[in-house]
């Protein structure tokens, strides 16, 4: 089900600046119980984007009053909002736009996340790696080709996410994922400063972490740190946290952070 500036409908104009270009931001969250679970901090990262990729004003108080109309009734299911910059011109210059498009939809919940929050998931190293982009990097913006080919390749394989590397050579996050890994009281996670999305529940682990008796490293470090790991996790909005398994030849057994942060999350 879609709603477009609060209208229900599933038609975009041709001249959408988000289909034309990619040029916007999106979110995606998990409905609980009728409700939107971080939703304040969805605003606000949509707020955040919207900043940095010079939008026009939106409407703030209507999107979040769709997505969370969006949510009514329903005990578990995704909720997504999409901010365009709105209608243009043929041409790349956002002159003239000065109307943004909201767009909210509802779909059901990836029910396979409940299964793997038992039982573990395994991932594969991506042979496509993204691109650094201190500009974009930690945006969750429309331009996802990267995401598009990651999920091709892992399509084509027995694992359940990708691992992903930037150009460099360096750890980044999965294809729909933030990841950490725990060597003793230490957890580590990619510095996201060039590539990557700073997701919501990496800022809730993090929140987390901080003041426990884990010490939280950002780091820039090559798919070979993982060999010596005690436990690796992914996370997302609506996971929320997923332990891992196998990566590559390395297996993980350990739960110890996973017991830790998963009543929370």
């Amino acid at each position: 089900m879609y709603w477009i500036n609060g209208q229900q409908h599933d038609a975009l104009a041709p001249s959408d600046r988000g289909l034309q270009f990619g040029d916007g931001c999106f979110t995606t969250a998990r409905v609980v119980e009728g409700k939107i679970d971080l939703l304040p901090w969805h605003i606000e990262r949509l707020q955040q984007s919207a900043q940095r990729l010079m939008l026009p004003a939106c409407d703030w108080d209507a999107l979040e009053y769709e997505m969370a109309r969006a949510a009514e009734s329903i005990p578990q299911g995704v909720v997504k909002a999409i901010l365009t910059r709105g209608s243009g011109g043929r041409g790349y210059s956002p002159k003239g736009c000065e109307h943004p498009t909201r767009i909210v939809s509802r779909s059901a919940y990836p029910m396979h996340y409940l299964q793997w929050r038992e039982q573990g998931i395994s991932l594969a190293l991506s042979p496509v790696t993204l691109a650094r982009h201190p500009l974009l990097a930690g945006l969750k913006h429309l331009n996802r080709l990267e995401q598009v080919l990651i999920r091709a390749h892992l399509d084509q394989t027995a694992a359940d996410e990708a691992l992903v590397l930037d150009t460099a050579g360096m750890l980044v996050e999965c294809c729909a994922a933030n990841l950490f890994w725990r060597k003793g009281k230490a957890v580590f996670t990619p510095d996201l400063s060039q590539a990557g999305v700073a997701g919501l529940m990496r800022r809730r682990v993090i929140e987390l972490l901080a003041g426990s008796r884990y010490s939280l490293h950002y780091v820039s470090e090559p798919l070979e740190t993982l060999a010596d790991a005690e436990e690796v996790l992914v996370s997302n909005a609506l996971m929320p946290l997923l332990p891992v398994n196998i990566v590559q030849s390395w297996h993980y057994s350990s739960r110890q952070l996973y017991d830790f942060l998963r009543p929370h999350c």
